[in-house]
């Protein structure tokens, strides 16, 4: 009786993370809200499938077409960096987040005047038109 119970409860563990790699999938449209010095600023992070690797862009309000650089993900998390243009400067932001089902959360990071900031970022997948 207690090896069925352990053999249930085992492959109800797997079960479950099976069901989990397949919730945290990067692949899709996202639309990111942060805030930088108590301004809400929006974004939209765009990743694809090219073969095996991940390729994709990044749009703010005023920067379309942004290509992503390096762009990695495992065990849930997305990591990659993207270049800001924003009034003559080119800023370079790493970005590290957690994809959960539809819903993505975590920290972009940049160098600006040498100082090393850090922001909150939140974002939810597009649904897709059927």
């Amino acid at each position: 009786m207690k090896a069925i119970l352990s053999a249930a409860l085992v492959l109800g563990i797997c079960g479950l993370a099976v069901a989990q790699d397949e919730k945290a999938d990067p692949v899709g449209t996202w639309k990111c809200e942060y805030e930088i010095g108590d301004m809400k600023r929006t974004s939209t992070l765009t990743i694809k499938k090219d073969g095996d690797k991940l390729v994709g862009t990044m749009d703010w309000p005023d920067q379309k077409d942004e290509k992503i650089k390096d762009p990695k993900f495992k065990d849930g998390k997305l990591t990659f960096s993207a270049v800001r243009k924003f009034m003559d400067n080119t800023i370079p932001i790493d970005y590290t987040l957690t994809i959960d089902g539809d819903k993505l959360s975590g920290k972009g990071a940049a160098e600006f005047g040498g100082q090393k900031q850090e922001f909150d970022i939140e974002g939810k997948r597009e649904k897709k038109d059927k």
